[in-house]
């Protein structure tokens, strides 16, 4: 009896460790892939640092994620997939060019990359296992946002990006 005892608050306490430590996740359905990401802590580090990035693009009339239908009417079954390019997209162009001479700002940006980089790992997984499969039409509208991006120079194109930041947070959102 004792020993049915401990187990049950050995497995109480676990479950309880567990729910604290994804306390503030949320499941995200990209097709058939699943991904628990902590969004507010994205889009916390995001807000404190969003004024002073944006302060810093020097060209407010274009954009690389509003681009007519980047990021709009992007089918069900190809969102794990343009989700996917997205997030290595962030993690390989834009986290390594975004540095200021604010430590502060620096900071909050490599908490938002070190976020980004556990949610990629686990789309990687999804996509490896082909669950993540990529259509012509997800194909084409990650070109456009990459065209978009090397238009500009590769600090002034990562700041941008940095700065649209709530763009792909809101349309990760919405699916």
């Amino acid at each position: 009896m004792k020993g049915s005892n401990l187990f049950l608050r050995l497995f109480s306490m676990s479950c309880l460790l567990n729910l604290m430590l994804t306390a503030g996740n949320k499941i995200f359905h990209f097709g058939p892939c699943r991904v628990s990401i902590s969004m507010t802590e994205i889009r916390s580090g995001f807000t404190a640092i969003k004024d002073n990035i944006q302060a810093r693009d020097p060209i407010r009339t274009l954009s690389i994620l509003s681009y007519p239908h980047s990021l709009h009417k992007v089918k069900s079954s190809d969102r794990c997939c343009v989700t996917h390019h997205l997030f290595n997209f962030y993690m390989d162009k834009v986290f390594k060019h975004c540095k200021t001479e604010d430590s502060y700002i620096n900071r909050k940006i490599s908490s938002i990359a070190n976020s980004f980089l556990s949610v990629k790992r686990k789309l990687e997984q999804c996509h490896e296992q082909n669950k993540c499969m990529c259509g012509q039409e997800s194909t084409e509208k990650f070109k456009q946002i990459l065209v978009n991006y090397e238009g500009l120079n590769v600090t002034s194109a990562a700041i941008k990006s940095l700065g649209e930041l709530d763009i792909l947070l809101d349309w990760m959102e919405k699916s």
